[in-house]
């Protein structure tokens, strides 16, 4: 029984920094955060905005930022490709939280109440993770 404990204890660590799953339907996160008591983080971006790309490559991997997002369930709404063509199925979401600009950062309940935005990219995962645990 030690042994297991011990093995149990060793793997804590890499359980935790483990990556972070997104999801990339806000419903189906909907139900995930209802079901999980916690709220929703939405990343409403678009291929072709640099400070989009910034948070992908270098601000959500961080340690700081992913210990965040694990208290939330992060959504990914890709609302333009490269090209700028829109994705109908989250422009309309873009549209109902009325994004004039990207990346918009959203925090939601359960039902989808918008209770705080952030326009463009944090420099750092600290301060997404300042952000992100405000209450």
């Amino acid at each position: 029984m030690r042994l297991l404990s011990a093995l149990l204890l060793s793997a804590l660590p890499l359980l935790a920094s483990a990556p972070v799953g997104w999801e990339y339907d806000l419903a189906v996160a909907q139900k995930r955060a209802a079901k999980e008591g916690k709220l929703i983080f939405v990343d409403v971006w678009a291929e072709w905005c640099p400070p989009c790309q910034y948070l992908k490559t270098n601000i959500f991997p961080s340690a700081e930022a992913q210990q965040a997002l694990g208290k939330v369930i992060p959504v990914s709404l890709l609302t333009e490709t490269k090209d700028r063509r829109p994705l109908a199925e989250n422009m309309g979401l873009a549209m109902r939280f009325k994004v004039e600009g990207y990346p918009t950062l959203l925090v939601l309940n359960a039902k989808g109440k918008e209770l705080r935005r952030h326009v463009g990219a944090f420099s750092t995962g600290a301060q997404l993770s300042e952000w992100l645990t405000k209450k």
